[in-house]
């Protein structure tokens, strides 16, 4: 009888040893990807709500955009400064009905929304190829043209 109370108590301790290594291990893995306080690389709604793309503008120009196409396009998101889909789905309708944009309304600023946005911007400084890049002249066009409608 004692050899296998002696063979339980090594099997056990050893069971006892490799679940707290293995608890251990896990615990270092799953705190090792992230600080404390620190943002999340992606978020749930990352492609939603909080993509943002304000093309260099500060807050108050973005929340001046937001403003004017509150008033002009029929925005209803909010006037927070930060041009998330809901404003860039506003710009497109603007921009399908007057400068030529034939995409999606995704509300995605990708390579048609900014040749429709640099056609708009013509009016405003732009005076570079139309070639759907955002690129320094796009952002200071942009932001002269937040400027006067804000």
């Amino acid at each position: 009888m004692r050899p296998s109370l002696m063979t339980r108590s090594i099997v056990s301790a050893t069971a006892v040893a490799g679940l707290a290594i293995g608890n251990l291990a896990g615990a270092g893995t799953s705190f090792a990807g992230s600080a404390p306080g620190a943002p999340p690389a992606v978020s749930a709604e990352g492609f939603g709500t909080l993509a943002t793309n304000n093309l260099g503008l500060t807050s108050r120009q973005a929340k001046d955009v937001q403003l004017w196409l509150r008033w002009n396009h029929e925005y209803t998101g909010s006037i927070d400064g930060l041009l998330g889909t809901n404003s860039w789905k506003a710009m497109q309708r603007h921009l399908a009905e007057d400068w030529e944009y034939h995409d999606s309304i995704d509300g995605i600023p990708g390579t048609n929304t900014i040749k429709a946005l640099q056609r708009m911007l013509r009016d405003h400084g732009y005076d570079r190829p139309i070639d759907g890049i955002a690129g320094d002249a796009t952002r200071a066009a942009f932001a002269k043209f937040a400027d006067i409608h804000g």
